[in-house]
């Protein structure tokens, strides 16, 4: 059994697309919010957590959704398209209200942003397993976590060049690229891949996944139709993901104010640091996924929160910026790429039946819930303790993180690899 990497490439140019967008979103909006709107920390944290509240009610629901339709394109691919549309359109509004400084108009367009982002972030991430065996989908969602970071990276690549020194940068044209990178890349998405053909082949190929539509789908029962054992893991698991993100939320949302309030860098100078970090996590995205398939998905996560759990608390030990700062931050970063590449997979390999949509759903409630409560809490850390709480504040989330994934007992599946270790170069048709 080979996982079709090429298909899986194309697969994972929606996310690339959504995490480009986030990336720039958590490192602009944020000093676009204390320089021009002159917000402090702990309100600024709650605008941050927006996002987060209307994801929470609106991932699930929009992955569940995307489970019932069946249109001639396919199920998520209409959310796909949709959704990607909307948020440019309204994206590029979002630096044209801070060149005019003009709040109300920048709350509007943030708002209409976010809800835009939230119709196709579940059917987007929905599609991998719906065209990928279920043996396979660790390595398939390191790949599609490769495209992620790979847009991330390249958004911050332009934000290094593109965001000068000084109180008030023009973002417009940061924006602008951005934007165009997303459209492209779920233009290709959509040229190359052929979603109710592979769903069908993957369905044919793999009854007992269940995953077609109408009256031929096997109908899931959420977690409530779990057996006991399976139901707790769920809830371990999910637990764990609420934990982690709380933590690498925190650094990831408040680093570039951390940085020129902390550590004295200057500009776009902080995209340097979150670089390594990056770079590191894609350079570990293929080696943890096969690293799982050795020892197992559980360990490889514990490993991973480990590893970010020792980078978050040396961290605190730096008083300005040093260069050895970044072996710590591509620690991090190896150890996000552990969690991410396996974490996902172990969820939705828990789902029965029709339910991979709504199982998505689940992962992306806690994954926002986190993300909801840790700007608003990390904030007021930062503003009425100081700016050094920050690290201290991930280790001690990431320490939680690991005690309830050492109680989590399934989605742990471990397929065999080939003997010839070739094949796991093979890109396929």
């Amino acid at each position: 059994m080979k996982l079709n990497y090429k298909q899986t490439f194309l697969v994972g140019l929606a996310f690339m697309s959504i995490q480009a967008f986030w990336e720039l979103y958590n490192k602009i909006i944020p000093l676009i919010l204390q320089r021009t709107f002159i917000l402090g920390d702990t309100l600024a944290g709650a605008i941050m957590a927006l996002d987060n509240v209307f994801a929470v009610v609106l991932l699930p629901l929009f992955g569940t959704l995307s489970d019932r339709v069946d249109t001639p394109i396919g199920r998520r691919m209409p959310f796909i398209l949709v959704g990607t549309a909307l948020t440019v359109a309204a994206m590029i509004l979002l630096p044209v209200a801070d060149n005019l400084a003009n709040l109300p108009m920048f709350m509007s367009v943030l708002l209409v942003t976010l809800v835009a982002v939230c119709l196709y972030r579940s059917p987007a991430v929905a599609l991998m397993p719906d065209v990928t065996p279920p043996p396979l989908r660790s390595k398939a969602n390191a790949i599609i976590n490769l495209m992620g970071a790979g847009g991330a990276a390249v958004a911050l690549v332009l934000m290094r060049m593109l965001v000068p020194e000084g109180d008030k940068p023009n973002y417009l044209p940061l924006f602008g690229l951005v934007a165009g990178i997303m459209v492209a890349a779920v233009a290709v998405l959509f040229a190359s891949i052929k979603e109710k053909k592979l769903a069908a082949e993957m369905r044919a190929a793999y009854p007992e996944t269940g995953s077609d539509t109408g009256a031929n789908a096997v109908k899931g029962t959420g977690v409530k139709g779990l057996p006991r054992d399976v139901r707790r893991s769920l809830i371990y698991l999910l637990l764990s993901v609420f934990f982690w993100y709380a933590a690498y939320n925190a650094v990831e949302t408040a680093f570039s104010k951390y940085a020129q309030n902390a550590l004295g860098l200057e500009g776009g100078k902080f995209a340097e640091s979150l670089l390594v970090a990056m770079v590191s996590a894609v350079v570990g995205f293929i080696p943890v996924a096969v690293f799982a398939n050795r020892i197992g998905r559980k360990r490889t996560v514990l490993f991973g929160v480990a590893l970010m759990f020792v980078g978050f608390a040396a961290a605190f030990f730096y008083t300005t910026y040093h260069p050895s700062m970044n072996i710590l931050l591509g620690m991090v970063g190896l150890g996000w790429a552990a969690i991410n590449v396996n974490s996902y997979p172990m969820v939705v390999d828990m789902a029965k039946g029709s339910d991979i949509g709504k199982f998505t759903g689940y992962y992306y409630f806690f994954v926002m819930s986190a993300q909801i409560i840790t700007p608003v809490l990390s904030g007021a850390f930062l503003e009425f303790v100081g700016y050094r709480t920050l690290f201290p504040y991930a280790a001690v989330f990431m320490l939680l993180a690991f005690l309830s994934m050492t109680q989590v007992r399934h989605g742990d599946h471990r397929p065999s690899l080939p003997k010839d270790k070739l094949e796991l170069l093979d890109v396929g048709d």
